[in-house]
């Protein structure tokens, strides 16, 4: 299981990748892959501010629909519209091209509830 070790996760299965003032969103291995095959994202809460662990879209799978939470409070400012044509590129780079929403966020202090790899890994049992 990939679990790179420079990003930050939630409890929510979700990785983080700080740039700046901007944090890149996705989900992780582990969460694709008990998703099976993703057939569709959708993220309509773009140039929406938004809480902390507020539902920022959803991910569909041949067999479920799960919600996508916020990991930091702040302002959808990018989504990754490739996945619009091409959402399987989730389960086969959810690390890079498979990354969802970028945020802008205005609490720094909300990285320090980010988990680190080592953490997400004893939650998912890894």
């Amino acid at each position: 299981m990939n679990i790179p070790a420079e990003l930050k996760y939630t409890k929510d299965h979700e990785w983080v990748k700080i740039d700046g003032d901007i944090a890149i969103v996705g989900i992780t291995d582990f969460a694709q892959g008990e998703l099976g095959d993703i057939v569709y994202v959708e993220v309509d809460t773009l140039d929406e501010t938004l809480d902390r662990e507020a539902i920022f879209g959803t991910v569909e799978a041949v067999k479920t629909v799960s919600d996508l939470f916020s990991p930091l409070s702040g302002e959808i400012v990018e989504f990754n519209e490739a996945l619009e044509d091409e959402p399987e590129k989730v389960n086969s780079d959810p690390y890079g091209d498979g990354w969802m929403v970028k945020i802008k966020f205005n609490d720094a202090s909300e990285l320090e509830d980010l988990l680190s790899d080592t953490a997400y890994k004893e939650i998912i049992g890894g």
